[in-house]
């Protein structure tokens, strides 16, 4: 069965940094392409960044280009998104994905805040 865990969420000040993991199992790691995505209060689960299994190629939205960085660790079984000047509207809960054999899974979410 297929397991996605989020961690490392958490309050934070605007600019500071935090590095979000997700935690998977159940499936063959090394051969999924991965995703983070998020969901701010009252809107909708937008795309963050995305992975290729190799870690070779990667994508990130246009409002937190250049501030995050997706990677993984596929000896680990285990993606990253490393956060850094984040802003009050980067709050949401993020959320990893993985698309394996045609079905879509997500983790359980970890709530991220910034604030001051």
């Amino acid at each position: 069965q297929v397991q996605l865990v989020e961690s490392g969420g958490g309050l934070v000040q605007p600019g500071g940094s935090l590095r979000l993991s997700c935690a998977a199992s159940g499936f063959i790691f090394s051969s999924a392409a991965m995703s983070w995505y998020r969901q701010a209060p009252g809107k909708g689960r937008e795309l963050v960044a995305a992975i290729t299994n190799t870690g070779d190629s990667t994508n990130y939205a246009d409002s937190i280009k250049g501030r995050f960085t997706i990677s993984r660790d596929n000896a680990k079984n285990t993606m990253y998104l490393q956060m850094n000047s984040l802003k009050p509207e980067d709050t949401a809960v993020y959320y990893c994905k993985v698309l394996w054999r045609g079905r879509q899974y997500w983790g359980q979410g970890t709530q991220v805040t910034v604030s001051s």
